[in-house]
């Protein structure tokens, strides 16, 4: 179901669950990811804007330009 606004559950078998979990929670826990999360936490949200992860730094991005990969689309990705 393409498009579909609900988040549906993929369907595994009980030892590729357990693999795909194993591996979600290693790269949560690397130290990019904790440092993204920490800065996340510290800044806190705001709901018109996304935040933008960049070279230098983090910065706040309107929802429509951080999701419309700034006017170029997504259909390229």
């Amino acid at each position: 179901m393409k498009g579909t606004p609900f988040k549906l559950k993929q369907k595994l078998s009980p030892v590729a669950a357990k693999a795909k979990a194993e591996r979600d929670l290693a790269m949560a826990k690397t130290p990019v990811r904790r440092f993204k999360k920490k800065q996340n936490q510290a800044i806190g949200q705001n709901s018109t804007t996304d935040l933008h992860h960049t070279g230098s730094g983090i910065k706040r991005v309107s929802i429509k330009n951080n999701r419309g990969n700034f006017g170029n689309g997504t259909k390229n990705e």
